[in-house]
C-alpha cells in the first residue's frame, strides 16, 4: 500500500529500482526509505527482538528506536526507516543482535 495522492502534499517518486529482501526481488522508488518500500510490498515485520524473538515492525519512523534494525548490504543494525533505497541493495531480516561477518 502506497499513498499516491494527497490533498496537501505532492508526491514525486524517483525512478523504480530493484532490491532484494531475504532473497526475494522487490521494487521501490529510488530515494524513498527501505522501510517505505518494504511496507508498500506488504512486509510488516522488520526484525525479531533479541531476547524473546518477537516480531518488530515500524514504530517511530524517525530513527530513534530499534524496531526497524535490519542487515543492509551485509551491515547489521541499519535503521531502515531512515536509510534511503538504492538500486541493487540486499536487505535481510535481522534476528536478535546484529553481528558483523
Amino acid at each position: 500500500m502506497r499513498i499516491e495522492k494527497h490533498p496537501i502534499l505532492e508526491f514525486k517518486p524517483g525512478k523504480i529500482v530493484r532490491f532484494t529482501f531475504d532473497g526475494r526481488e522487490l521494487k521501490g522508488y529510488e530515494g524513498e526509505t527501505i522501510a517505505a518500500a518494504l511496507h508498500a510490498a506488504g512486509i510488516r515485520t522488520m526484525r525479531e527482538s533479541g531476547h524473546l524473538h518477537r516480531p518488530r515492525g515500524l514504530f517511530c519512523n524517525i530513527g530513534n528506536c530499534s524496531s526497524c534494525l535490519m542487515i543492509v548490504d551485509g551491515e547489521p543494525n541499519v535503521r531502515v526507516c531512515v536509510e534511503r533505497l538504492r538500486e541493487g541493495m540486499k536487505v535481510e531480516t535481522q534476528k536478535g543482535k546484529g553481528e558483523l561477518k
